[in-house]
């Protein structure tokens, strides 16, 4: 086995743990507010969760371009680790807040010591063949997702068990595992790159944004994630609202999380592939219009079990959105500016995980939850009309033009 395939499969297993570790209490973010801080109002806990969520990816998204940079400079094994064992540390302490403003602020000061999914990410798609990036990276979404899938089930039944608070710890636990590992059985030979190829986070800046590909592709990033994360702090309410209980919430947002994820684990590989066959624009185009179309219904179900079945038909579709954008990315970037591309591009992964919760929060307690799913349609169907114009349009003129 060669080394980047065997580096793929231990962070593969790897981010399972840390993504399942992760997810077992985030999900439920709004009804640990609820229970352990005393806040009743359902507006209020909505606009606080998507604060809470969101603030993690505010200060990532800061410091994510200079991680990148050091990456390139110093090695991406190096970020990976350092990532890892601040974030067990921190995540840890998360469970001793005693107020929200606590909880805020554990939460800004993870987000500037994560990076650990970019970091890995960036690994695998400098050292993979770059006809084979496209399944590489959906085999490492794949794991990703597949860890988000088993967290929230666990979480749901730990909650039960040892309450919200405990999870915490767990949590840091096994990110403390998963770091290990990785230190003693991933290998990067890293050479560090020649004096003229190193520049500034200003240069850095310059020489990125003046590519026509790269921005286009990081709005891209930014809309999926808005849209997506936009029903993070609503859904255990929505959920609860159709139990018309606060019994088994946990449980049954368990369930739906897991019916979406257990699709995108399935599909991410696969349509990984066919990017790499037919073209990775293409199967973002198509992907983002089937995603569009299936939160239309979701604001209109009625059971819990409608709601299941929607998001397991969404997960199929949402495999085919970060793994090709991230090989249409290292498809646009020079070697030596992989690391730096990534970590730009997190940047507005986390800008739009950090303004989807805010705006849904606030959203749902002005209008209402069903609006939230209406308007994260709009915006999927207006981030394929751009993926249309920027990609695809682009691409049928260039070859009409060769042909002329």
């Amino acid at each position: 086995m060669e080394t980047w395939q065997r580096n793929l499969y231990v962070l593969c297993g790897s981010l399972f743990v840390v993504m399942m570790a992760m997810s077992m209490i985030m999900p439920f973010l709004p009804l640990y507010i609820q229970q352990d801080f005393g806040v009743e109002d359902p507006h209020e806990v909505t606009a606080w969760a998507g604060i809470i969520f969101g603030a993690n990816f505010l200060t990532a998204g800061i410091v994510s371009p200079i991680w990148g940079n050091l990456a390139d400079k110093y090695g991406r094994k190096i970020m990976i680790l350092r990532s890892g064992f601040f974030m067990s540390v921190i995540i840890s302490a998360t469970g001793f807040a005693g107020s929200l403003w606590q909880l805020l602020g554990l939460r800004l000061l993870n987000g500037t010591v994560g990076g650990i999914i970019p970091a890995s990410t960036a690994l695998i798609a400098s050292t993979a063949p770059k006809e084979r990036a496209g399944w590489a990276q959906g085999m490492l979404q794949s794991f990703v997702v597949a860890g988000s899938i088993m967290g929230p089930l666990f979480g749901g039944l730990l909650a039960d068990k040892i309450g919200f608070r405990m999870i915490f710890m767990v949590t840091g636990s096994l990110i403390l595992i998963a770091t290990l590992v990785i230190t003693f059985t991933v290998k990067e030979t890293f050479v560090p790159p020649p004096a003229k190829e190193r520049s500034s986070l200003r240069e850095d800046f310059r020489m990125i944004f003046s590519s026509k590909e790269l921005p286009a592709l990081f709005f891209v990033t930014v809309m999926i994630q808005f849209a997506l994360f936009s029903i993070f702090p609503v859904l255990p309410i929505y959920i609860q609202e159709l139990l018309a209980t606060r019994e088994n919430v946990a449980f049954w947002a368990g369930i739906v999380a897991a019916a979406m994820g257990t699709a995108n684990v399935f599909a991410s590989p696969r349509l990984g592939r066919l990017g790499d066959r037919y073209g990775s624009e293409k199967v973002l185009f198509i992907c983002l219009l089937a995603a569009a179309v299936l939160f239309i219904p979701q604001a209109l179900v009625t059971t819990v079990w409608q709601l299941v079945l929607l998001r397991f038909l969404l997960g199929l579709c949402l495999g085919g959105l970060l793994p090709s954008v991230n090989a249409l990315l290292r498809r646009a970037t020079p070697s030596y500016m992989v690391s730096r591309v990534y970590g730009y591009n997190n940047s507005f992964v986390c800008i739009g995980s950090m303004l989807g919760p805010m705006t849904g929060g606030f959203l749902a307690g002005f209008l209402s939850i069903s609006g939230v799913f209406w308007m994260t349609s709009v915006l999927l169907f207006l981030n394929a009309g751009w993926v249309y114009l920027s990609f695809l349009r682009r691409q049928s003129l260039k070859e009409i033009d060769s042909e002329k």
